[in-house]
C-alpha cells in the first residue's frame, strides 16, 4: 500500500522471513515486509480464516445467485465494447455466463435465437465490467468495519476530535471506540490528537485511532490505563510511545509494538469472526461501483498460504461476485516456495498472476526513493529493498514464470525497478511477463522511453493527482517535479499500456472517480486548479485503462476486458454515456447495474 511513513530505521525483526532481511531499510514505524501491520491484524483472525478454507464455511451464505436460464438480450442500449476498434453496438446477448453476440439488434437476435429474452435498456449505456488492478482485499474487510475519520469525513484534527466526542456520547461507558484513516498529509493539526484532547471529549471510553498509514495510532488515557502504559513503561524495540515533557505518555503510539500493545486489550474490534460475510461485503462494495474483477496486490500478507486457501474456497462457493486476480507478497517467499502455488494457479474466478515486491515507501510520507532531495529538505527517501537484492529477486521470480510487480513511487526507485527488469531479460526471461510498476508516481521522459523499450506496464495511483496534488506541488516536490506525477497521457502517446487503481484502503474503489481524476486532473484541495493539464487523457483512454488494458495487465484479456463473443458476460449499466457527457460530469454518472458471468450482482 502507498501509505506515508514518518521515521526510518534498520530492520531488527527477529521473525522476518524476507530473503533480503539484512540488506534493506524501511519505515521504523511500519516495515511492510519485516513487521507488516496486516499480519499483526491477521493474527487475531487465524482460526476463522483457517476455517474459511473449508467449503462448509460458505454454506451459511445460502445458495449463490444463479444466472438467468436461456439467452438474454440487452437491447436498446449504447454498448461500448472496448474491443480493438472501440466499436459501439446497440445490443448484447449472453448465455451460460458468456457473450454470444454483439451488434445491431437484428444481428444479435439472429445469432441468439428465437427463444432469447429481450430486455429493453431504455437507451442506457453498457460498458465492460470495470477492473480494479490494485487493491488490498483483507485490509478492506477489516478496516471498513471501523469508523472512518479520514479527510472525506473530517476536515482537520479538530473535526476528528469532535467526531470522537459524538461517538462517546452514543457509546456505553467503558466500551472501546476505534476509528481509522486519519491522514496528516490531508488533515492539518496532527499534533492536536493526543490523550489530552481525546480525554476532553471521551473521558469514560477507551479511544483508539489508526493513522491512515497504519504506522501510527492515537489513544486516550483510558486506553493507556487499560494497557498499563505509564511514564515508567519502556519503549519496545522498533517502536516508541510519544511522551510529554515530564515523560508521561501523550497517547501517540509509534510502531506496531506500541499500537498493538494497547489494542491487544480490545482485539475483538478487528477480529473477522465471520470471514465469509466479510469477504462477501468486499465484493458487494466493489460491485456497487461497477467492479467485476479486482487484483489483490499483497496476497498472503494477512495469513500466508491460509489466505490463498480462503480465496479459492470463496471462489468455489459461488458467492464471489467479483473475479479475483492476485499477486503474492514477496515477504512470504519462504512460505510460497514451500507450497505448490505457481503463476496461473486457479480458474476464471480466482487466479494467481503476480509476485509483488515493495521497493520504496510513499512520496507523501517522504519515504519514496528520489534521485534528488525532497522540496526544501535534505532527505531523498528510503529503499525498502537495496537495488542488488531487488535485481536478484526480480530475476529469480521472473525465471520461475511470475509476472513481477514492483511498488516504486520515487524516480530513483523506478530506475532500480527498470534496471531489475533489464537484468531479467538479460538472464533469459521471455518478454511476455508484462512486468508492472505500481503507483509509478514520478516519471521523467527518459524513464518513459525505457518503459516502452522494456515492455513494462505502469499502474498509476491516480488519486495522487487529485487528492494529494496540491501537497506535492507546494510542499513535497515543488512545482516543477510535481508536473511529473501520474504521467498517463505521456505513456499513452509512447504506446505504453497503462492502468490506474485505487489502492484501497488508501483511496476508495470507484472506477468512475478514477476516470474523472485521469481525464480532468483537478485538485481536491484547490477547486478549479489542474495539475499539469498536458497529462490529461481522453475518455476513451481512461475507459480502456480500466477494461481492456487492465485485463491484459492481469493476464486475463482472453476472458474479460471487452464485450466480444466468447468472453465472460461481465458488464455494467450506466445512466449516462461517459463518451458524451462533459468531462467534469463523468464522476457523477450512476452505476445502475453490475453483471458478472451473466448474473446481476448489483442493482441501484
Amino acid at each position: 500500500m502507498d501509505n506515508p511513513g514518518e521515521t526510518t530505521g534498520i530492520c531488527e525483526a527477529e521473525t522476518c522471513d524476507c530473503p533480503d532481511h539484512d540488506h534493506h531499510t524501511h519505515d521504523l514505524y511500519g516495515c511492510p515486509c519485516c513487521a507488516p501491520v496486516l499480519q499483526d491484524l491477521g493474527l487475531i483472525s487465524l482460526p476463522p480464516l483457517a476455517n474459511a478454507a473449508r467449503p462448509a464455511a460458505w454454506k451459511k451464505l445460502g445458495a449463490p445467485k444463479e444466472a438467468p436460464a436461456g439467452t438474454l438480450i440487452m437491447a436498446n442500449a449504447t454498448v461500448v465494447t472496448a474491443d480493438a476498434g472501440f466499436s459501439i453496438a446497440e445490443a448484447l446477448a449472453f448465455k451460460d455466463g458468456r457473450i454470444v453476440a454483439v451488434g445491431t439488434l437484428d444481428e444479435v437476435k439472429e445469432q441468439a435465437g428465437e427463444d432469447a429474452e429481450v430486455v429493453d435498456c431504455a437507451g442506457r449505456t453498457i460498458l465492460p465490467g470495470f477492473i480494479e488492478p490494485h487493491m488490498h482485499f483483507f485490509p478492506i474487510a477489516i478496516m471498513n468495519r471501523l469508523t472512518d475519520v479520514g479527510p472525506f469525513k473530517c476536515d482537520d484534527a479538530d473535526a476528528v476530535i469532535a467526531r470522537m466526542g459524538d461517538l462517546a456520547a452514543e457509546t456505553e461507558d467503558g466500551t472501546w471506540i476505534v476509528a481509522r484513516q486519519f491522514d496528516p498529509s490531508l488533515q492539518p493539526g496532527a499534533d492536536r490528537i493526543t490523550r489530552h484532547t481525546l480525554d476532553q471529549v471521551a473521558p469514560r471510553n477507551p479511544v483508539f485511532i489508526f493513522n491512515a498509514s497504519l504506522h501510527i495510532a492515537y489513544c486516550n488515557s483510558a486506553a493507556l490505563k487499560i494497557a498499563g502504559v505509564t511514564a515508567e513503561t519502556p519503549d519496545p524495540a522498533g517502536a516508541a510511545y510519544g511522551r510529554d515533557a515530564d515523560g508521561h505518555p501523550n497517547g501517540v503510539l509509534q510502531g506496531q509494538a506500541t499500537m498493538f500493545g494497547v489494542l491487544a486489550h480490545n482485539m475483538s474490534a478487528l477480529a473477522l469472526d465471520d470471514v465469509p460475510a466479510a469477504c462477501k461485503a468486499v465484493c458487494e462494495k466493489a460491485n456497487a461501483v461497477g467492479v467485476t474483477t479486482f487484483c489483490d496486490q499483497a496476497s498472503g500478507g494477512f495469513q500466508g498460504p491460509g489466505e490463498i486457501d480462503a480465496f479459492h474456497a470463496f471462489a468455489a462457493s459461488g458467492h464471489m461476485t467479483a473475479r479475483l486476480r492476485y499477486s503474492l507478497i514477496n515477504a512470504g517467499a519462504k512460505r510460497w516456495d514451500e507450497s505448490d502455488i505457481a503463476f496461473g494457479k486457479g480458474d476464471e474466478i480466482a487466479r494467481a498472476v503476480g509476485w509483488k515486491i515493495v521497493s520504496d515507501g510513499s512520496n507523501q510520507g517522504r519515504t519514496g526513493l528520489q534521485r534528488d532531495p525532497y522540496y526544501k529538505r535534505d532527505d531523498t527517501g528510503i529503499a525498502y529493498v537495496d537495488k542488488d537484492t531487488l535485481r536478484e529477486t526480480v530475476v529469480q521470480r521472473a525465471l520461475e514464470g511470475w509476472q513481477v510487480v514492483v511498488h516504486a513511487n520515487g524516480d530513483k526507485a523506478i530506475d532500480h525497478a527498470l534496471d531489475a527488469f533489464q537484468a531479467a531479460y538479460d538472464a533469459g526471461v521471455p518478454r511476455d511477463r508484462r512486468f508492472r510498476i505500481e503507483h509509478c508516481s514520478i516519471l521523467h521522459d527518459e524513464q518513459i522511453a525505457r518503459i516502452k523499450e522494456l515492455g513494462v506496464s505502469p499502474s498509476f495511483l491516480i488519486g495522487h493527482v487529485h487528492y494529494w496534488g496540491k501537497a506535492f506541488r507546494d510542499e513535497i516536490f515543488g512545482p516543477e517535479k510535481a508536473n511529473l506525477l501520474g504521467r498517463a497521457a505521456s505513456c499513452g502517446k509512447a504506446g505504453i499500456p497503462w492502468t490506474m487503481h485505487s489502492d484501497e484502503p488508501v483511496s476508495e474503489m470507484g472506477p468512475l472517480r478514477l476516470i474523472d481524476n485521469a481525464v480532468n486532473r483537478t485538485l481536491w484541495k484547490e477547486p478549479g486548479s489542474v495539475l499539469n493539464p498536458a497529462e490529461r487523457v481522453s475518455m476513451e483512454e481512461a475507459i480502456l485503462a480500466l477494461t481492456r488494458d487492465a485485463a491484459w495487465q492481469c493476464h486475463s484479456e482472453h476472458e474479460i476486458g471487452s464485450l466480444e463473443p466468447g468472453k465472460l458476460a461481465d458488464f455494467v449499466v450506466l445512466d449516462r454515456n461517459p463518451l458524451t457527457v462533459a468531462p467534469k460530469e463523468v464522476g457523477g454518472i450512476e452505476i445502475l447495474e453490475t453483471w458478472m458471468g451473466g448474473k446481476r450482482v448489483y442493482a441501484a
